[in-house]
């Protein structure tokens, strides 16, 4: 099945997000300046050899754009809106080289009191990198479409 229509979640499911992203300098670079984040320590390993880490560290909002990306099959393929994050904690850092991956977890799931074509899904997400240690965690809450609602795609 690719996405689930807001009938389909289930208070407590979980799901392991299918794919991997490796994350490299070229990504990490172009994000940064994208971006217009001026910490060097995302762009210039000389300066990020001064630091505790030692090396380029990943940009943060970086892994973030990347966890939400890898969760979109899962839980928010048939999302109409996100109604927000909440508790970003970033608990490991990301380096250049390291391979994210994410999983969810199913914290409510509701009506819409407005939109009775749709339904409110909140999840917990966790990244984590190829070693199995955690980088990052939030809840995040959608709108999404109940089945048989929104646009078909072609």
């Amino acid at each position: 099945m690719v996405g689930r229509y807001f009938e389909d979640f289930t208070i407590g499911d979980e799901y392991r997000h299918p794919f991997g992203r490796t994350v490299s300098e070229a990504d990490n670079t172009w994000f940064t300046l994208l971006t217009m984040n001026t910490n060097q320590s995302h762009f210039n390993a000389d300066y990020a050899a001064g630091t505790p880490y030692g090396r380029l560290l990943v940009n943060s909002t970086l892994t973030v754009a990347i966890v939400t990306g890898l969760s979109v099959l899962d839980i928010s393929q048939h999302a109409f809106a996100n109604l927000g994050w909440e508790e970003i904690r970033m608990p490991n850092p990301v380096f250049v080289g390291d391979t994210i991956y994410a999983r969810s977890t199913v914290l409510s799931a509701r009506e819409s009191k407005s939109r009775p074509y749709a339904g409110i899904v909140t999840c917990a997400t966790t990244g984590f990198n190829q070693d199995g240690v955690d980088v990052i965690t939030w809840r995040r809450s959608m709108l999404v479409y109940r089945r048989g609602h929104g646009p078909v795609a072609s």
